[in-house]
């Protein structure tokens, strides 16, 4: 693995998203004001932490964007975390990305947020941002630039939510192959693990029809990233052609990581992704895209 920027501070808080606790780790540029926020959102099962690279530097990608000038707000989603003992079974697709939302709006009353978000997720946290795109508010004060989002598709493999899977032992569906990921990664993993909110799977069975909906809605740019060991998701010619038909043409494109698995920011190709994913924000700040049209509903939580 290549050489990381040395670790730089990361705190840890708690934000008031409409009266819905929800902790966060922020790292932000030393020296500079922030270019943007990136507001990264995590998968199933796990915290924010799993930005923080707690197996190796080279999985660090708060640190990493930090040295690169951007500010990264990672959320735990709502049911895991600080908002746990409110929200125990967690809430559905459309009132997380409104917490998640009044969170970072929090945040930025207090802090400098640059030229606006942009949003890094991953599988189902990439759900939350796919409708967060979908429905972002018109504000001038906290544009949304774009969306990068890995291990999310349209159409679940065939069985996947029947076959049983470990994501700290190692289980094929989260993981692939275990040599795609530095040594005492599984061990670190456990600390990153919470229980999944009940509501998380409510919705698992309207999600193809959903992803075409929203998709359709995005006028920013979307970069879709998929592994080449990803056991979730459906991934033949045409269900990958599917991916970007479903946004208005040229929004959004598909690439592959390789030699990577499902968690991609847990694994030895989470640097080359981070890297990647970092220099489309950088396109997405050079190129910005006309803002929607029509203003988007608010985006409202249920308490």
């Amino acid at each position: 693995m290549s050489a990381a920027p040395a670790r730089r501070a990361v705190r840890s808080l708690v934000l008031d998203a409409a009266g819905i606790p929800v902790s966060a780790l922020v790292a932000e540029p030393e020296h500079t004001p922030p270019k943007a926020v990136v507001l990264a959102i995590h998968g199933r099962g796990m915290r924010a932490a799993y930005f923080a690279g707690p197996a190796h530097t080279d999985t660090d990608l708060l640190t990493l964007a930090a040295s690169l000038g951007y500010t990264v707000l990672a959320l735990d989603r709502p049911g895991h975390g600080a908002s746990a003992h409110r929200l125990p079974h967690g809430q559905l697709i459309a009132d997380q990305a409104a917490t998640l939302h009044a969170a970072l709006t929090d945040y930025a009353r207090a802090h400098d947020t640059g030229a606006g978000v942009q949003l890094l997720a991953h599988s189902f946290g990439g759900k939350i941002a796919l409708h967060l795109a979908a429905h972002w508010p018109a504000d001038p004060r906290l544009p949304l630039l774009g969306a990068d989002i890995s291990g999310l598709a349209q159409t679940y493999a065939p069985g996947a939510w029947d076959r049983p899977d470990d994501l700290a032992g190692g289980g094929r569906l989260n993981w692939g192959p275990l040599n795609l990921y530095p040594p005492g990664t599984f061990h670190a993993a456990r600390t990153l693990l919470t229980p999944v909110p009940a509501l998380e799977s409510r919705e698992l069975a309207t999600w193809p029809a959903r992803y075409a909906t929203l998709a359709a809605r995005v006028r920013v740019p979307v970069r879709l990233t998929l592994a080449d060991h990803e056991n979730w998701w459906r991934l033949d010619e045409a269900a990958r052609t599917a991916l970007t038909a479903a946004f208005p043409p040229g929004v959004a494109r598909l690439v592959t990581a390789h030699r990577a698995g499902h968690n991609l920011s847990l694994g030895h190709a989470a640097r080359p992704y981070h890297l990647r994913a970092l220099a489309f924000t950088d396109d997405c700040l050079t190129h910005p895209t006309p803002p929607i049209a029509a203003p988007e509903p608010a985006l409202a939580a249920a308490h």
